[in-house]
């Protein structure tokens, strides 16, 4: 399937692996662009060091294009775009930050940029600072995510209505039915995190995922909005957050309660109770731990199938 997104990238199917701290290294990141779409490594989790080594290490498990995201809150974020050059890594996603401050410097070196939003407002801010692509995500999505909760159903149209660059959707997506759904509303593709999470080769821990496999509707909330917002499985730490918002926290509450490194103890390190577990709402449609490869066979042949049946509508 050839599209604007596909020639973008060259990949061969409109499909993005998000890049997720703590689940997407470069085992996911490989075996995502070896199926045919775009890999992602989320550098939000890693020491430049450990960054370069996941980028090497991809390189050498695919021949295919592959990308990194790069939250720009991190302080060490002009070590993680000086290394994204030295290593040669052609595709970058930016979130979380001014859009003007390294598109341009990446472009200037033949990179291509591609920018996460979650409104029409940060979208067409995104288009003026030059970006080549967007990604527009709906309040569904896991992680941290807009404070407006605009869902995936109604902020892609508005998006695409103002929109002349290429449109990918993110939140909510772990099905070729989704997908064909956003293509639908406007979008050249879609990004896709949650279903990734409970892949076999996410570096997110085992019971981690297997808490993404038990997950049903409802178990999910978007919460910190005051600092950052960012949907949670419901667990022991969820519901201390919920104790101390009965008490109209100050910032600095909230902050010492999260304290540091709480969703590297939750995704990475398993702890189930005390950690961070960040997931989107789909994970209520996710019932099995599956190979990359797999997930992706299975998402495009059910892209095909319902778009085939949609005459009979």
């Amino acid at each position: 399937m050839a599209n604007r997104i596909t020639s973008l990238f060259n990949i061969k199917h409109p499909i993005i692996q998000a890049g997720m701290i703590w689940n997407s290294g470069w085992k996911l990141a490989s075996a995502a662009s070896n199926s045919g779409i775009l890999g992602l490594i989320g550098a939000g989790s890693m020491y430049p060091d450990v960054f370069r080594e996941h980028v090497k290490k991809c390189k050498a498990a695919t021949d295919q294009p592959f990308g990194v995201n790069v939250p720009m809150l991190y302080p060490n974020v002009q070590e993680i775009m000086d290394i994204i050059v030295e290593e040669d890594v052609k595709i970058v996603f930016t979130s979380a930050g001014n859009p003007k401050t390294w598109t341009k410097w990446l472009q200037d070196k033949g990179i291509t940029v591609v920018h996460v939003v979650s409104s029409v407002k940060f979208a067409l801010k995104a288009q003026a600072a030059g970006v080549d692509a967007i990604v527009a995500e709906g309040f569904e999505a896991g992680g941290h995510n807009g404070r407006d909760e605009t869902t995936t159903l109604t902020l892609i149209p508005m998006v695409k209505e103002q929109l002349e660059i290429p449109l990918i959707a993110a939140g909510g997506i772990a099905t070729g039915k989704a997908m064909l759904a956003c293509m639908v509303l406007g979008a050249d593709g879609v990004q896709v995190g949650s279903r990734f999470v409970a892949s076999k080769e996410s570096s997110a821990h085992q019971a981690f995922k297997q808490v993404v496999v038990d997950a049903k509707e409802g178990d999910t909330q978007l919460t910190l909005k005051e600092l950052a917002p960012v949907r949670l499985i419901k667990n022991k730490f969820y519901n201390e957050v919920q104790e101390l918002y009965k008490t109209s926290p100050t910032l600095e509450q909230l902050k010492e309660l999260l304290g540091r490194a709480r969703s590297k103890r939750g995704m990475f390190e398993g702890d189930l109770e005390d950690g961070e577990l960040e997931i989107g709402q789909i994970a209520g449609l996710i019932h099995d731990v599956k190979p990359v490869a797999e997930i992706v066979k299975v998402m495009v042949a059910e892209f095909e199938e319902a778009k085939q049946s949609i005459n009979s509508l």
